[in-house]
């Protein structure tokens, strides 16, 4: 009988005007990956954090390691065995990766830090991990993918026996997946149980030996994945058939809105030239650090550029900074909506008005009107479908999917005329991706200019006109059709440094 290592039951928690979980049941073995699915909201997260001594659950049973537990803490969880490595990456960016390791867990003598004991370990660590990183560099100095990969580090130095996973492969390039599931791989024959947390259905195949299912905060069902399928699990999650995952209309191209050219802004914007006509979705697609994002925090005035030009409706228009951006119809939905596209402590009311205070009130008085006000929160909550009973609500409390609608919501308030959507879809459900498209799809018939990010290769197939590829900061490529490894060759393409 296959050892049992976390069991839930019954498990209700509830926050002030949210019912989280109701009635969820849950078990993770020894030696599996266990998919833990469902929309934003559905309560994977609280589910998790109350595994994990962030949250205390209101009612239901809970046992780690066969033995029932009452409230756990960070810590005693910890000791338990289990061990979390978030999306959104917790680490301290000044301090080194060996100080991030041992973080709260430092090695000492007479109140003296045993540095070089913690860089060995840590050294030890990576090692078994085929992570080619140096104990001694400064977290903050390394990429996103590699910072990850420390996090993971850290989650094995405490022998986490329960390792759960949350949006691990967001950040990562295909090469850094491939190592993430070595490593997955390796510790699930170890004894490990992985709790997998990912919208990127399709990894799914590569590592998964259970699926657990969570809807509405309910549990749904759970199923060994060999004995399921892909429409059968998007099924499961939203409670109906999604017919199409990339749904696509159809438009006639009209003529050149925006024209980029000759472009240069740093070390990953070369030379960069492109135009976006009305009708189409102009999709950009490469490897992460192909300088992608780069490109649009140019065009959007947040990096300086160094030389070319911006043409909008035949005019060349100066754009120095955002709100040169912003008043010329020229709009970014930045990569990490919770830095950069939200104000996440403020109400959504609030933040779908604050880009447009110019518009909602006296022009001479700077007096707003809390009317108008009311009446654009209200239209961006209809014609996007927010999810939310009360506008007056934080945005911070809102699911990935709402928080990204938000976002474009703010920006249609001001009839844009290009739109830049920078990994829109990340970290949110496939019901919401669907929603997402759509939105891209009427403002595309609308004649808006649709400049789409990403790194997911369906997506851009799935949703793009014309597709454009960058490698090395420069243009590699470009097409009105095209197959993966059509596209991974012009990603490929970087040039020759002799």
């Amino acid at each position: 009988m296959r050892e049992i290592l976390a069991s839930a039951k019954n498990i209700y928690k509830s926050f002030p005007g949210v019912k989280a979980l109701d009635n969820v049941d849950f078990e993770l073995y020894a030696g599996e990956v266990l998919a833990l699915l469902g929309e934003n909201g559905a309560g994977k997260s609280t589910l998790v954090k109350i595994l994990s001594g962030v949250h205390r659950r209101d009612s239901g049973t809970l046992e780690i390691g066969g033995t029932p537990r009452g409230d756990l803490t960070p810590k005693l969880a910890q000791e338990l065995g289990v061990a979390i490595i978030h999306q959104e990456l917790n680490m301290c960016r000044h301090l080194t990766v060996a100080e991030n390791i041992f973080l709260g867990r430092e090695k000492s003598f007479c109140g003296v830090l045993l540095n070089s004991k913690m860089e060995a370990e840590a050294q030890r660590l990576l090692d078994n991990l085929k992570i080619d990183i140096s104990p001694r560099q400064v977290l903050g100095d390394l990429p996103i993918s590699k910072q990850q990969m420390v996090e993971i580090a850290k989650a094995l130095s405490v022998n986490a026996r329960i390792l759960i996973m949350d949006e691990p492969t967001s950040s990562l390039t295909a090469k850094e997946i491939d190592d993430l599931f070595r490593i997955i791989k390796e510790l699930k024959a170890n004894g490990c149980g992985i709790v997998y947390i990912s919208h990127r259905l399709e990894e799914l195949q590569h590592i998964v030996d259970r699926v657990t299912i969570l809807r509405d905060g309910k549990y749904v069902t759970s199923a060994n994945y060999a004995d399921t399928t892909t429409d059968e699990i998007i099924a499961h999650m939203v409670g109906r058939e999604i017919t199409e995952q990339f749904p696509k209309i159809s438009c006639k191209k009209g003529k050149e809105i925006f024209a980029v050219k000759n472009l240069n802004a740093g070390r990953l914007v070369r030379d960069i030239s492109f135009t976006l006509n009305e009708g189409e979705v102009v999709g950009f697609a490469g490897l992460i650090g192909a300088g992608r994002t780069e490109l649009t925090r140019a065009i959007f005035g947040i990096d300086p550029k160094t030389s070319g030009e911006f043409i909008l409706d035949g005019k060349t228009v100066s754009i120095n900074c955002p709100s040169d951006a912003i008043k010329a119809g020229i709009v970014l939905v930045p990569e990490d909506r919770k830095k950069d596209g939200l104000c996440t402590k403020l109400s959504i009311r609030h933040n779908l008005a604050l880009p447009n205070s110019d518009r909602i009130g006296s022009r001479f008085f700077g007096i707003l009107s809390s009317k108008e006000e009311a009446e654009l929160c209200k239209k961006a909550v209809a014609d996007l479908k927010i999810k939310v009973h009360d506008i007056n609500t934080d945005a911070a409390n809102l699911s990935g999917g709402n928080q990204q609608k938000v976002v474009v919501g703010k920006w249609l308030a001001r009839k844009s005329r290009v739109i830049i959507f920078d990994e829109p879809t990340r970290g949110i459900d496939v019901a919401a991706k669907v929603e997402i498209y759509n939105i891209i799809n009427e403002l595309k018939a609308q004649g808006i200019a649709v400049m789409l990010v990403s790194s997911e290769m369906p997506e851009i197939l799935g949703i793009a006109d014309r597709i454009i590829v960058m490698c090395d900061g420069r243009i590699t490529g470009e097409a009105e059709t095209a197959t993966q490894s059509e596209i991974l060759t012009m990603a490929t393409r970087f040039e020759s440094k002799n």
